[in-house]
């Protein structure tokens, strides 16, 4: 099956444990679409950098699948129409990073990258 990265961001209004259920929620999703989610993480209350929706913050998620294109699809589509979620974001990879995403590393433990 392909693989897919998503990340949305939820309402600044929400709690944590509330943005944490919207991501056990669209998990569920997918498996009831044959799909699976591979991992997940809860990146935290943010700031953007420009509002959405009268938002100024947003409760960032980020989520790894392996499922067919038509469970992707259901999900993104209920996602669009929760009222709690303001951005939705869904790539195609062809394997997935092991480890934590580079958002939830820390700045020492990242990779060196030549500025140029």
């Amino acid at each position: 099956m392909p693989l897919y990265e998503h990340v949305f961001i939820s309402r600044q209004d929400l709690s944590n444990a509330q943005a944490e259920g919207l991501i056990e929620h669209f998990g569920a999703v997918l498996a009831d679409n044959d799909g699976k989610m591979v991992e997940h993480e809860y990146w935290g209350l943010k700031t953007m950098a420009y509002k959405i929706n009268k938002n100024r913050k947003g409760h960032y998620a980020y989520m790894r699948s392996d499922a067919p294109a038509t469970a992707v699809q259901e999900m993104e589509r209920l996602m669009r129409l929760h009222d709690d979620v303001m951005r939705v974001l869904t790539i195609k990879v062809d394997e997935h990073e092991e480890g934590p995403s580079v958002q939830m590393q820390k700045r020492d433990e990242r990779e060196r990258r030549p500025r140029t």
